[in-house]
């Protein structure tokens, strides 16, 4: 009956459901789609070749270099979606701990 009256919050699972939507599906959707995303916007395309242009012109050492940079990347923003819904999910799990404590108080005088 508390979830009818807006008592406790399924915010916490649905947090969950998006944030692996976000961290797994996302990225894979966009690669799929990255062919008709540079078939389409021409920003995208000028970026796509100038960025393929300095890889091709980079020696091997330099493009591990490179990859690596990217990769670090992608999971630094990974992390940092990861460290956004841990915080929003610890501010919706403190406020059904408030919750509780105050109906637990709201009989007793202090």
């Amino acid at each position: 009956m508390d979830f009818l009256r807006f008592n406790t919050f399924i915010t916490q699972d649905v947090l969950i459901f998006f944030y692996y939507i976000f961290a797994i599906l996302v990225p894979l959707f966009l690669w799929y789609l990255r062919p008709y995303i540079l078939k389409k916007v021409s920003f995208f395309q000028t970026v796509d070749k100038g960025a393929m242009s300095v890889y091709k012109n980079l020696d091997k050492e330099k493009k591990f270099l490179f990859l690596l940079f990217l990769f670090s990347l992608f999971f630094c923003m990974e992390l940092c979606l990861r460290m956004v819904f841990e915080a929003m999910i610890g501010y919706f799990d403190m406020h059904n701990y408030l919750y509780e404590i105050a109906t637990h108080l709201k009989g007793k005088s202090l």
